[in-house]
């Protein structure tokens, strides 16, 4: 019932910017938490930024001072400005969101992940 479509990776030198979209569509009642992840080859999936419904905002200490996370509650979306970007920030990035809709009690849901390659 729910769906999470990312937008906005590509390919870009290092020092460059990014933005990333994450639009939640169906039957969506409240968006709780939203938050995006990557995950590296051969690595783990990593908590890059989370925030709240209330606007509580945290990020990992890789990504301090240069990405950003917002979201527009309105439009169900959650963004990623990353900004002075380095090689080791490639990875897929994907937005993760809990929600709680008409027809369940919550649920977490997972984007289809968005490339984004940084080159030296």
């Amino acid at each position: 019932q729910v769906r999470l479509v990312e937008s906005g990776g590509g390919l870009v030198q290092a020092g460059g910017s990014l933005r990333l979209s994450c639009a939640a569509s169906g039957s969506i009642f409240r968006i709780n938490t939203m938050a995006w992840y990557r995950q590296a080859p051969g690595k783990q999936r990593d908590l890059v930024a989370v925030i709240n419904s209330g606007g509580s905002i945290n990020y990992a200490d890789s990504v301090k001072g240069r990405f950003t996370i917002s979201r527009d509650n309105a439009k169900n979306t959650v963004y990623l400005q990353m900004n002075s970007l380095k090689p080791e920030d490639t990875a897929v990035y994907y937005c993760y969101a809990n929600v709680q809709s008409g027809s369940y009690s919550t649920r977490n849901f997972w984007g289809q992940g968005t490339q984004v390659t940084v080159s030296s």
